[in-house]
């Protein structure tokens, strides 16, 4: 999903060290045996991420991939004037990192926020290279992943273009409700390219329907 940054390893560790989920989200994106999959999870450490906690800021290189468990995390950056603009939101399963800061080693141009307490699962950046180069099977989680993510961006984009901010909406509410459970609606509205008033307006005319 994501990002992550140095501050990351001064956050709780996750209570939960059953790794089984770890395990299940590898071989669903790409399938492989189990001790293939046991294997590449004794390099992530579980951790816990307290609810405003940032998992990477604008202006860092992110250093660690992170594998959300539970809870959910909100990506922004900043336009011309200064004012918050939500990039992504992330919700488990997913991959939560800043992909071209991580990869490129560059620094991000986005900041990373838990909007909620969130677990999850992190790999630093060198584990993660050494992974892709003494595991075919994690090569190809890697590929799938990076094919996901452009097509999510790509549709993301054309909605943009190409569908109503009503459209948008519906699609958002129904393929990701935890969004609406734990984010403020200045958030979902900046995500969905919206003033706060306008989605006030498509709330209800959706409702009164």
């Amino acid at each position: 999903m994501g990002y992550l940054n140095p501050p990351l390893s001064k956050t709780k560790r996750s209570m939960n060290n059953n790794a089984q989920f770890l395990v299940n989200f590898l071989k669903h994106v790409h399938p492989m045996p189990d001790n293939v999959a046991k294997e590449i999870t004794q390099h992530f450490e579980p951790i816990l991420v307290i609810k405003n906690e940032a998992l990477l800021k604008q202006g860092e290189v992110c250093n660690d991939l992170f594998i959300l468990e539970t809870g959910l995390v909100r990506a922004y950056t900043l336009d011309i004037n200064g004012d918050e603009v939500t990039t992504n939101f992330f919700s488990p399963p997913t991959l939560a990192f800043d992909i071209a800061s991580f990869f490129k080693r560059t620094r991000s141009h986005q900041s990373m926020y838990a909007l909620t307490n969130c677990t999850g699962w992190k790999a630093s950046y060198p584990k993660i290279q050494r992974l892709f180069y003494s595991i075919p099977e994690f090569r190809e989680f890697g590929r799938a992943n990076l094919v996901n993510c452009y097509a999510s961006l790509q549709e993301r984009t054309l909605s943009m273009i190409n569908l109503t901010a009503e459209q948008r909406y519906e699609i958002l509410i129904e393929q990701e409700p935890a969004i609406f459970q734990h984010s403020p609606l200045k958030y979902i509205a900046s995500f969905l390219g919206v003033t706060d008033s306008s989605l006030s307006r498509i709330r209800k005319e959706i409702v009164g329907r």
